[in-house]
């Protein structure tokens, strides 16, 4: 056993001391023994615990790995969140106004991925274990939406039916206006049978819509999201934040800073979480890679009343960024890219000058990155607003608008 001093926390949550030695479960300023295995410690104990540590909410949390930082207090882990997206924008030069931190509440989560797999009595589902490939149970889960929690028999009864005893299922639950929408891959090969299987299963189970490896099986309802006065039926596993407390807070930032723009642009626009309640005031053309993504927007936008034009474009803004000249008439710009970033986008952004940008992220890294890109091209950089709604793990968003001041 070897004894280390906490010095702080890395970007995945685990502690880290001189070395490096990174310490699960630990906080700076901490005092731990364990064993040395790499620069991993194993069997940690603290012998002086941090006055930010606190008993975690929830039983399943030493075993479980669906969250990280129970162990700390929330102001700790907002504190240390803030500072993560400070310190990246300090790598490039930017001292930002930080507009402190939203955190979505416990029990709020509305999709979740989960693991299931047969066993000898019957399935097993839940979350991985911590560093683990064990699946482990989590029935007083505090991070999931209480109507999230029925996934659970779900993903076991699914399990049940179309596992394999060699591999296990990846149970992808969303919640939506008419329950559970359920998307499934790792399992048994679909053939005539077990579909005919599966749909009934759906019914039993009292599913909204179940797919399988990207097949719709059954859907019994559509499986609604409201996005501001429109209604969209995504394609099986789309994206869609994680819950809708940080979704309106993530909106509400993203209203502000384009607030009186007549023309929009969404980028990565996906089902339309921004770009249909944005047209509630402003016409939009909304850019997505994924084509039905693109085609469920542009359903839920016909289908709504009272809202100005939409468009849709299915792109890949990787490969084939809009391009400057393509923003002549655009007032303001919305981008939400993924974990990646978008420089290519960023600079093409950058060359066309136009005048509001409302840049959400999931990202520091990234973020800080091509806000550098664009304050280099003349932007200001306005507050910057962290969104929690990966409560308990080291997951941070972001956003912030950039106006142009030079030309």
């Amino acid at each position: 056993m070897s004894e280390h001093n906490i010095q702080r926390l890395g970007h995945h949550g685990d502690g880290i001391a001189p070395g490096p030695v990174f310490a699960p479960l630990t906080l700076p300023g901490e005092v731990v023994t364990g064993t040395l295995d790499g620069q991993r410690l194993t069997d940690v104990k603290v012998v002086t615990p941090s006055p930010d540590r606190v008993a975690a909410p929830c039983r399943h949390f030493r075993s479980c790995g669906g969250c990280s930082l129970q162990h700390a207090a929330d102001d700790f882990v907002a504190r240390w969140k803030v500072e993560i997206v400070a310190e990246a924008l300090r790598a490039h030069g930017i001292e930002a106004e930080m507009a402190g931190i939203h955190v979505s509440p416990p029990r709020s989560r509305r999709r979740a991925t989960l693991s299931a797999r047969r066993t000898k009595k019957g399935a097993l589902a839940g979350f991985h274990g911590r560093a683990s490939g064990v699946i482990v149970e989590i029935p007083d889960c505090h991070l999931l939406h209480p109507d999230l929690m029925r996934a659970l028999p779900v993903a076991e009864a699914l399990a049940t039916t179309a596992g394999s005893r060699k591999g296990e299922l990846s149970v992808q639950v969303t919640l939506s206006e008419s329950g559970l929408d359920v998307a499934v891959s790792g399992g048994k090969e679909l053939e005539s049978s077990l579909e005919i299987t599966l749909a009934q299963e759906a019914e039993w189970l009292d599913l909204a819509r179940l797919a399988w490896d990207g097949e719709v099986i059954a859907m019994r309802r559509p499986p609604f999201q409201q996005f501001g006065a429109a209604r969209v039926v995504p394609p099986p596993g789309a994206f869609l934040q994680a819950t809708q407390d940080g979704e309106a807070a993530l909106l509400a930032a993203v209203r502000e800073i384009t607030d009186g723009a007549k023309r929009i642009a969404d980028l990565f626009a996906g089902c339309g979480t921004f770009a249909l309640p944005l047209a509630e005031g402003a016409e939009v053309h909304a850019v997505e890679g994924d084509r039905a993504m693109t085609q469920a927007l542009d359903r839920g936008w016909r289908e709504a009343q009272g809202l100005k034009k939409v468009t849709t474009e299915a792109r890949d803004l990787f490969r084939n960024p809009m391009l400057s000249d393509e923003f002549r008439k655009i007032d303001a710009v919305v981008i939400d890219p993924p974990r990646a970033g978008a420089e290519a986008q960023i600079a093409e952004l950058a060359a066309a000058k136009v005048p509001v940008i409302a840049h959400v992220s999931c990202n520091p890294v990234t973020f800080a990155r091509d806000a550098a890109r664009l304050i280099a091209a003349g932007y200001r950089m306005g507050p910057v607003r962290v969104v929690d709604q990966f409560r308990w793990s080291a997951h941070v968003e972001l956003v912030a608008g950039f106006r142009l001041t030079s030309s």
